[in-house]
């Protein structure tokens, strides 16, 4: 690597400048050898916990190993690449003790593989997936990344002619578009519009025409090619996803067939599995559902009341089980039983049909509005410190009264949200206010943590007001309903950003430093490196984007992601490293930016798709009309009596039922097109394409095991 002369120059003279300042202190070689004996004690450490997480794995694939038969065990790859990956980082551990032991240089080079033991385990299958969809659509990714490429390397080559010989300078006097591989990796990133219009304007202030080569080159690259990296992830993740996913609704329907086989009887004209085994069956593989739900599933199950069901229907039993019910139970209002005379009084009644009434949810959001207008004014006006408390009693004052029109217990039950929301946001604020106003009473003295929390929870007080507005409270339930699938790309996110974090510590720890605000070391100013001396990323302060432990290089790889001045934080390490430290950035730009970001938005669509657009499957639709035919519903979308002394229950918590003339003692509602699992989601998705003929029958003693797929 050849280095300039005058920054070679430079750098020894800073150095020789502090050498005598340094060796003369008589402090320093302590606070060296102190540095020394914590690094020491903090690798021990870590090497300690890193070996007992080994171990913990050890024994869970020795046990796994114990259950199983032993050659399923060995064909099964992810097993071989949990043994592999355990058997390397035990290697690397013992080599980086001994070597850090003997004073020498080491690096811990198997850490990019602890994320893969994770992935490779039996629960982490969804992400397993991930990283199957992923593989499968890369091919074709390439493709379209390698045509994006050419364009990109002939659009450098057409700019270096252009405006390489015009002696053309950027605002920080270097020379402008004469180096190819400079150009590229500027075009680079002006795909992802974090230098522009930075990078065009010498040549634009040159010449106005020369804003055609940029607005073309945009076009092509930043609109179309993202475009169509978009559009090939999404198809190829589509075709791939459907293709596993019917892969394994076979395998489960094979199953289904084999217990069919099993327990099946001499019922009526064909195989049948009889009511009481359908019961024993469901008492094991469902113990916590109710008596009540077990019989209404039965109902949908044997819909001709035979007192038996069919190969088809006992083969759906998985997709039943799957559809979210919410069971609830009636139960008197505590008052109705304590103060009868008060609680059925014509006051009483009149106070319940106004709260029930839409009005009294239109005027509480004008409220909510109103205060929404004081909570932007200042707060140290009276007037305005002293509204909040009339807000707050307002606010207290409709929860105590929808208290006392709904049931407690079905006003707190876990499927009501919002109602959780309000309660908790306004004790808190009362709670924050209260402890605010007595601290502030004590010797004038104000806690600045807990008026900040004061603040916060006055301002997500308004986000009641999206509850109240249909559409907003759809897109807003949908999106909660997909949140446990989005959550399986996170974990995804996670495993790369922890890979490219270690890979990031290995390069760059320790090259660029932080000083707190009010450092007065004058190498606050280069970020304790001179060769950042003058440069963007420490004019910006960026000092504290840097690898020098996890927390940090997670912060600055989500920064990365969002690609806004990405390229600022490339060019500061890499005048601290070297230029072809650009790769370590443009690799993490493809792999996380274009390709799992993409991955992760076609997911997205697809599920929100199916859960905001997609009609309710015959599954569904017949719970639900057996729901209503035995009046056993509710509704959990508007206020109204349905609620009053509803609670969800459980088998052993039914209580005494209700006369035949009351509310039945149970009721359910389906939730919505919910599913219990992302396995049901992704087989919603996929539905019209599944058929319930689709299972292998010719072998008649079929032996089924689960489908097997290579390891990440």
């Amino acid at each position: 690597m050849s280095v300039p002369r005058q920054k070679m120059t430079l750098t020894l003279q800073q150095l020789m400048s502090q050498m005598p300042s340094t060796i003369g202190t008589p402090s320093l070689i302590p606070h060296l050898k102190l540095s020394d004996s914590t690094s020491s004690t903090t690798t021990v450490a870590t090497s300690v916990v890193e070996l007992i997480c080994l171990i913990a794995f050890t024994a869970r694939l020795i046990h796994y190993a114990k259950v199983i038969p032993h050659d399923k065990f060995w064909l099964d790859p992810k097993n071989i690449f949990i043994i592999v990956i355990i058997s390397l980082s035990l290697i690397d551990m013992i080599t980086y003790v001994g070597l850090k032991t003997a004073g020498h240089f080491a690096v811990r080079w198997s850490r990019v593989l602890r994320p893969l033991l994770l992935v490779n385990i039996t629960e982490g299958r969804q992400l397993r997936r991930a990283f199957r969809s992923i593989r499968n659509a890369l091919p074709q990714i390439l493709y379209v990344f390698f045509l994006f490429m050419f364009s990109v390397l002939m659009f450098s080559l057409m700019a270096l002619k252009l405006f390489g010989k015009r002696r053309l300078e950027t605002v920080e006097g270097t020379q402008y578009f004469t180096n190819f591989l400079e150009i590229v990796f500027e075009l680079y990133v002006l795909v992802t519009t974090a230098n522009s219009p930075d990078v065009m304007m010498p040549a634009y202030n040159h010449s106005s025409f020369f804003a055609v080569f940029f607005i073309v080159y945009i076009l092509i690259n930043t609109y179309i090619f993202m475009s169509v990296f978009l559009a090939v992830v999404y198809n190829n993740y589509k075709k791939y996803l459907k293709e596993e996913v019917r892969q394994l609704v076979k395998a489960k329907r094979r199953k289904m067939l084999r217990a069919f086989s099993v327990l099946q009887s001499g019922v009526g004209q064909e195989p049948a599995v009889s009511k009481t085994h359908w019961n024993q069956l469901m008492c094991l593989v469902q113990p916590g559902i109710s008596s009540g739900h077990r019989e209404l599933l039965w109902s949908v199950s044997d819909d001709g009341k035979k007192g038996y069901i069919g190969k088809m229907a006992f083969v759906q039993l998985p997709d039943l089980l799957n559809i979210q019910v919410i069971t609830m139970k009636s139960r008197p209002h505590p008052l109705k039983t304590w103060l009868p005379g008060v609680y059925n009084s014509t006051g009483s009644r009149l106070v319940r049909r106004v709260v029930q009434h839409r009005v009294f949810v239109y005027i509480y959001d004008l409220i909510i509005l109103v205060n929404a207008v004081f909570i932007g004014l200042d707060e140290e006006n009276p007037l305005i410190s002293n509204a909040e408390w009339v807000f707050l009693a307002l606010y207290l004052l409709e929860i105590l009264l929808k208290l006392y029109t709904w049931e407690p217990r079905a006003f707190f039950s876990k499927n009501q949200f919002w109602n959780w929301f309000d309660t908790v946001i306004i004790i808190a604020a009362l709670i924050a206010t209260i402890a605010n106003w007595a601290l502030k009473s004590s010797a004038g003295y104000t806690s600045r943590q807990i008026l900040d929390i004061v603040f916060i929870l006055r301002v997500f007080r308004l986000i009641r007001v999206v509850d109240s507005i249909k559409r907003f409270r759809a897109i807003i339930n949908t999106l909660i309903k997909i949140w446990p699938t989005i959550l399986t790309f996170g974990q995804l996110i996670l495993v790369v950003y922890y890979i490219f974090a270690m890979v990031g510590m290995e390069l760059f720890k320790n090259k660029v430093h932080f000083y707190a605000p009010d450092s007065t070391d004058p190498d606050k100013e280069y970020c304790g490196n001179p060769l950042l001396k003058g440069t963007t990323f420490a004019k910006n302060n960026y000092c504290k984007n840097n690898f020098n432990d996890v927390a940090s290089s997670f912060i600055l790889l989500l920064e990365l992601t969002v690609v806004n001045q990405w390229h600022v934080l490339a060019s500061g390490f890499t005048t601290v490293t070297h230029v072809s430290a650009r790769i370590f950035f443009v690799l993490f730009h493809i792999v996380v930016v274009i390709i799992i970001i993409n991955i992760f938005v076609a997911f997205v669509l697809e599920a929100f798709f199916v859960e905001y657009t997609v009609d309710k499957s015959d599954l569904q639709t017949s719970l639900e009309k057996k729901i209503e035919e035995l009046e056993l519903n509710f509704s959990l979308d508007e206020p109204g009596p349905n609620l009053v002394e509803a609670i969800e229950t459980n088998d052993d918590d039914l209580g005494p039922s209700q006369t035949p003339k009351e509310k039945p003692s149970l009721m359910f509602k389906i939730a919505s097109r919910r599913y219990k699992t992302v396995d049901g989601l992704l087989q919603r998705m996929f539905e019209a394409d599944l058929s319930l003929d689709d299972v292998d029958e010719d072998d008649e003693n079929p032996t089924f095991s689960n489908p097997v797929f290579g390891s990440v």
